[in-house]
């Protein structure tokens, strides 16, 4: 096909549609899906020959290419482009990726659509939403614009309310990515997105397998559990097998391993060979966070460690204006510190030391720019890394340097702890676009920093990609189910439950959970009938609470406790006696002790510990769990008086609402019920326990909230209130339709 041009403010026919003032060159040759590069044409005009080899090199992969150019004034005359390229029945799109100054959609009133976000909405709108191409690449998520920011460097943002009739989950048409450098005052955006291209064309070019990973943990991450961490080294195995042989490696790295840990993963990253790094622990906007203070037992380094612990509150106190003395003399009343402690506070030979001591412990934004780094793609499964729609953000150098690395995933907010990073990764070592392995697993928040259609040599890589989104047949996708391959069971299984009815595919499901020896494969079971909430998938959860990898007995419980009915209170208690010796899911445990029925939850306190003489100090830990319930339980009892108390300001009402976002009490919902169909409360309060019950999404009392939504849709309520019933009902139900 020859390339078609338009002019610009004239009318150009491409595909079917009418694009007004854009220019568009279509592919050069004919293919099976497409791909389009959205990018300004300020940048176009600086970057022609770049973008155009870069084009070409996506084609070679036989993956035929639009450049689409304009000067874009908003979200919206993207996605119509990016909705008409999808609808091409010849050749429709697949993904899309972003160069340049492209307008950045703001997300608000859709906190549910991430993994961990529960910020007030009340805080300034650039923080308290969130940057998300989920705009752009999810067609039936539909939107209410708001407005766009005005404030020096945040033109591009776009506001964006999540409408109430809008499904309220995630299932992404096409994939995105983006290219967009962090820069710094002096630096020339421009220049670098043409570095950029021109190193991934050149490694584009090349047929690297992925043979070769480093997989590192952060201090504080998932409570520093080790179980947590073999867990997911024995999943990594069943997902990457030929790693584990003669001829691959895979490197296991954990902040434990010295009390200066980012200078061994940085020489890793910087090997020549490494294909992949997937890194996980705490990050910001501008750290990838290694280490803490390290763990001491001897008497000298624990003392340097409140030492330098001590030092640092002083010098905060000092710089946030606070009494200086009055902060320390807090620490000795609580501490039990001698004035010794804080001597060298202000020294600068101290302060300077302190300085190095904490850089030392974290990575820094130049510790990557321009270090060479070797691996082709990193997973930065960590906080705030990905913070796309800032001028300057760590994630992006990666990609954006003098790096070999051509894409990163990461995360433009913060993020779950407990979240199923390596869902599906397996595939990436048979192929798979990183594009189409975000579309199966991303949330509001997840984006691909760089080239989304790079993957990894695979002979099964064009077919693979091709089925993914094009392939509808049943007989094929049970063909795939049947190799012995954990993540091509998982995909199958996804499809699968796409494309049959619920009777026909949940005892397939049920099936692999109980008969599969690949870890991810059974997550990948046990995630999928949670859709379907039924027999099948009761079966599965009673049983996943001793499944052998870690990772499944936490989600277990994370859902044992989102039900929240009296039949999973012996499963939850029995977790005390069958998996106290992992971290992350004993602290689960705890956090579910204040949603249980109290009485039932004593007499399995008694039955199952305390009287239990197989269960070593069991009478000890039966009184402390008592306690701890009955404590629980008065605390409930006052939320629900609360909830429905008119006397109590409504500031406090509001927050004693909002709460239940977090703290799911499933007994209380017939308060919070009360206070929603109550027309003598404010708007606000019936919009905020309406939301609130939104989260609520697999409790037992899901069917009486969707009856109280529906009651208040069709009443005379206010439409704020009705919209909010709207959007609740649809969060609730949807549960069962985000396969």
């Amino acid at each position: 096909m020859r390339n078609i041009k338009g002019i610009v403010g004239a009318l150009l026919v491409v595909g079917g549609f009418t694009a007004h003032a854009q220019e568009i060159e279509k592919p050069t040759i004919k293919s099976k899906t497409s791909f389009a590069i959205i990018v300004d044409k300020a940048t176009y005009s600086s970057a022609k020959d770049e973008i155009n080899a870069y084009k070409k090199s996506v084609e070679k992969d036989g993956l035929g290419t639009y450049v689409v150019y304009d000067n874009w004034t908003s979200p919206e005359k993207i996605k119509e482009t990016l909705k008409k390229l999808y609808s091409d029945k010849k050749s429709p799109l697949e993904g899309a990726v972003f160069v340049g100054n492209i307008p950045i959609p703001m997300v608000r009133d859709a906190q549910s659509l991430t993994s961990a976000f529960k910020m007030n909405q009340r805080i300034r709108w650039d923080r308290s939403s969130v940057p998300s191409d989920r705009y752009y690449d999810d067609f039936d998520l539909e939107f209410e614009y708001l407005k766009q920011d005005t404030a020096k460097g945040r033109e591009l943002y776009h506001y964006y309310s999540l409408k109430a009739e809008s499904p309220q989950f995630i299932g992404m048409d096409i994939y995105t990515g983006r290219i967009k450098p962090p820069v710094v005052k002096g630096e020339d955006m421009v220049q670098k997105i043409k570095d950029y291209l021109i190193k991934v064309v050149a490694i584009r070019s090349q047929d690297q397998k992925l043979d070769d990973m480093v997989m590192s943990h952060g201090h504080g991450y998932n409570s520093n559990a080790v179980n947590s961490v073999l867990g997911e080294s024995s999943s990594l195995k069943s997902q990457f097998p030929n790693l584990f042989k003669p001829g691959g490696s895979i490197k296991f790295l954990s902040y434990r391993n010295a009390e200066f840990m980012k200078f061994n993963l940085l020489t890793e990253l910087k090997r020549e060979g490494l294909d992949f790094a997937y890194m996980t622990g705490h990050g910001t906007t501008t750290l990838q966070m290694i280490n803490g203070y390290p763990y001491a037992t001897a008497p000298q380094p624990s003392m340097e460690n409140v030492a330098r612990y001590l030092r640092s509150k002083m010098r905060s106190a000092k710089e946030d204006g606070r009494d200086v003395e009055k902060v320390k003399e807090g620490f000795k009343t609580s501490l039990g510190v001698s004035d010794k402690w804080f001597e060298d506070s202000f020294d600068e030979k101290s302060i300077l030391e302190d300085s190095i001591y904490n850089a030392n412990l974290d990575i820094q934004m130049e510790d990557l720019k321009d270090a060479n780094i070797q691996a082709k793609l990193v997973y930065l499964n960590s906080c705030l890394m990905g913070s796309f729609h800032l001028d300057n953000y760590i994630g992006g150098y990666y990609p954006f340097s003098n790096n070999q690395n051509v894409a990163a995933i990461a995360s433009s907010v913060g993020i779950l702890q407990d979240m199923w990073a390596s869902e599906l990764l397996g595939l990436l070592g048979n192929g798979f676009r990183i594009g189409n392995w975000l579309k199966h697993t991303a949330y509001l928040e997840t984006h691909v920093l760089g080239d989304p259609t790079y993957h990894f040599a695979s002979a099964k890589s064009k077919e693979l990609n091709e089925a993914s989104f094009l392939n509808k047949s049943v007989s094929y996708w049970k063909n795939v189910l049947k190799e012995n391959d954990a993540d091509l069971q998982s995909l199958a299984m996804v499809k699968l439950s796409q494309l049959l009815s619920e009777k026909e595919v949940s005892p397939i499901l049920k099936d692999y959970y109980f008969n599969s020896s690949f870890e991810p494969t059974r997550m990948m079971s046990f995630k999928l009938l949670s859709h379907f909430e039924n027999k099948d998938y009761i079966e599965v959860l009673h049983a996943a609470k001793n499944d052998s990898y870690e990772f499944i007995r936490r989600m277990a419980t994370y859902d044992l406790t989102d039900f929240g009915s009296d039949e999973f209170v012996k499963d939850l208690i029995n977790l005390y006696v069958s998996d106290p010796h992992s971290e992350r899911l004993m602290y689960r445990a705890n956090w579910a002790l204040q949603f249980l029925n109290t009485e039932l939850a004593k007499k399995e306190i008694d039955s199952q510990i305390r009287n239990n003489p197989s269960v070593v100090g069991g009478k000890e830990l039966a009184e402390r769990l008592t306690k701890q319930v009955d404590s629980y339980a008065k605390k409930v009892d006052g939320l629900a008086k609360d909830l429905v108390n008119k006397d109590m300001p409504e500031k406090e009402r509001l927050s004693e609402i909002t709460s239940l976002r977090l703290y799911r009490h499933h007994s209380v919902i017939p308060q919070v019920i009360e206070v929603v169909t109550d027309s003598e409360n404010s708007d606000a309060i019936r919009v905020a326990a309406l939301e609130a019950m939104g989260w609520f999404k697999l409790s037992y009392q899901r069917d009486t909230i969707v009856k109280a939504c529906e009651e208040v849709i069709k009443s005379n309520a206010p439409i704020a209130v009705k919209n909010e019933a709207l959007k609740t009902k649809n969060r609730i139900i949807g549960n069962s339709h985000k396969i």
